[in-house]
């Protein structure tokens, strides 16, 4: 699509339906809202119900709850979990030093427009595709919100030299500690592409700099499969899948260190539990096969 990426509006419609619709929160993100138009909310509720007998046969019910279903099943758990568990980790790089905010892939991101004091010593940099970042930069105009220290950076990961996009702001120091959220962007690289990803970030970052992403292990539950049918029909077909030890060894060869990784079930019981305890009939759980990785640049 030339002006809308269709994963990343879908991505934002479920971090607004879990904000509006329950108490305990796994994620709070009441700012998503603002960013869809009722249009684009309710097309998206109105597709995902028509669409309940794909995602689930035997389901019985009404579409209130069809559409809970497929946003408690399909659609939130990942953009949830690893937006909580990437700024929780994000706070505590910030407590010790972390200067900068690099949001690789940030689509309708919304970290910048729900903090409260503004700090102009910590700079926020949005970076993604042209066409993303250009939509991105509309709405928040319509919004009318001015944020002092976001800045919004234009490349494509796939070209040769797009980290010269980030390093040429004005407002981006290669010497000061960074915290980089990489999320959702493992899957819809090739293998190639994303080794180059962590070469060129491991350049423009120093020594105590911070890494989380998300990766799709090796592995094909039903839930994996019906995502990578999902993606392909958005023209944003998913091109890998690692083992532990390729990460391990693609972080090494780019001087990061593994500092903590999540599997499913930990990042479930981490992150989902106390949202599962308070809904016991609409429990959530970690995707089966994508793990969460916390790195660090080393010397």
């Amino acid at each position: 699509m030339k002006n809308k990426n269709m994963t990343a509006l879908v991505s934002c419609f479920a971090r607004s339906y879990h904000s509006k619709n329950n108490e305990v929160k796994i994620f709070d993100d009441y700012f998503a809202e603002k960013i869809l138009s009722e249009d684009e909310y309710n097309s998206i509720s109105s597709n995902m119900t028509n669409g309940i007998n794909y995602f689930n046969p035997n389901f019985k019910g009404t579409n209130e709850e069809a559409l809970r279903w497929i946003v408690d099943n399909q659609l939130s758990p990942s953009p949830l979990g690893r937006s909580t568990y990437t700024e929780k980790m994000l706070q505590n790089a910030i407590m010790i030093g972390a200067k900068q905010y690099l949001i690789f892939a940030s689509g309708y991101d919304t970290y910048a427009y729900r903090q409260n004091n503004y700090n102009s010593d910590f700079q926020i940099f949005e970076i993604d595709q042209f066409f993303m970042i250009d939509d991105k930069i509309n709405r928040i105009n319509k919004l009318d919100i001015k944020i002092p220290n976001i800045n919004y950076i234009k490349c494509d990961f796939t070209d040769k030299n797009w980290e010269k996009e980030i390093t040429s702001n004005n407002n981006y120091d290669m010497n000061k500690i960074s915290f980089c959220g990489v999320l959702g962007i493992s899957y819809y690289l090739s293998r190639d592409d994303f080794k180059e990803m962590m070469k060129k970030i491991s350049i423009i970052i120093p020594y105590g700099s911070t890494l989380v992403f998300d990766y799709p292990s090796i592995s094909n539950s039903e839930q994996t499969i019906k995502q990578e049918e999902l993606a392909k029909e958005s023209n944003e077909e998913m091109k890998a899948k690692y083992s532990y030890n390729d990460i391990e060894d693609i972080l090494s060869d780019n001087d990061f260190l593994i500092y903590e990784h999540l599997t499913p079930n930990e990042i479930t019981d981490q992150y989902f539990k106390e949202y599962n305890n308070a809904n016991p009939n609409n429990q959530m759980k970690a995707f089966d096969d994508v793990n969460y990785c916390l790195a660090v640049k080393k010397k």
